[in-house]
């Protein structure tokens, strides 16, 4: 039984935290793309 239980504990950490890294890192696209797209609006304004 503990050696199910310390199996079971190693998956759920291992995919919190790949879902953590994960998480970093479409977080980080989405803000650069967003940035992106509010500098190419600016430039438009401005023309």
């Amino acid at each position: 039984m503990d050696e199910q239980l310390r199996i079971i504990l190693i998956i759920i950490v291992s995919v919190s935290i790949f879902g953590l890294i994960l998480f970093v890192f479409v977080k980080n696209y989405m803000k650069n793309k967003i940035n992106i797209l509010l500098k190419n609006e600016k430039e438009k304004k401005l023309k």
